[in-house]
């Protein structure tokens, strides 16, 4: 019998996206999951140019356009015009984006713990290494 795991994947990233966004909604928090992970990469790595980000976040530069023009109106992304290249923009969090990201924070966390309930390191190690040679394989045709 054959078994879809590429189903089953993108099954339990929509699930892990959706019990996600309700938890943010629930919370009262303004925000989509979308919106959430650009944030984070901001938080994490700091400014970055719109490519770099469109890559990190593994989405297309239109999407990324759409959210940050989301997140420039709600006051918690900046974007620059570079300074090395006026055909680029550099992306950083504002003061108000730094601290959404804070709030959030323990949040994500508490809601990871419920979802990898169960697992105990040797299962996230396995889980680490199978995703990423998959992601591996797959950049490797591209």
């Amino acid at each position: 019998m054959e078994f879809n795991y590429g189903f089953v994947l993108e099954k339990t990233g929509k699930k892990i996206k959706q019990y996600l966004q309700k938890r943010f909604l629930y919370q009262g928090l303004d925000i989509t999951v979308d919106q959430w992970v650009i944030l984070y990469e901001l938080y994490i790595q700091g400014t970055q140019n719109q490519v770099a980000l469109c890559e990190k976040v593994y989405k297309d530069a239109p999407t990324v356009t759409r959210i940050l023009e989301l997140l420039i109106q709600k006051d918690m992304v900046v974007r620059k015009t570079s300074k090395a290249d006026r055909r680029r923009f550099e992306i950083s969090l504002s003061s108000s984006g730094r601290n959404m990201v804070k709030k959030i924070l323990p949040e994500v966390i508490s809601f990871r713990l419920i979802g990898w309930k169960g697992l105990d390191n040797q299962d996230m190690n396995h889980l680490n290494r199978i995703t990423r040679k998959i992601e591996q394989n797959l950049e490797d045709v591209s």
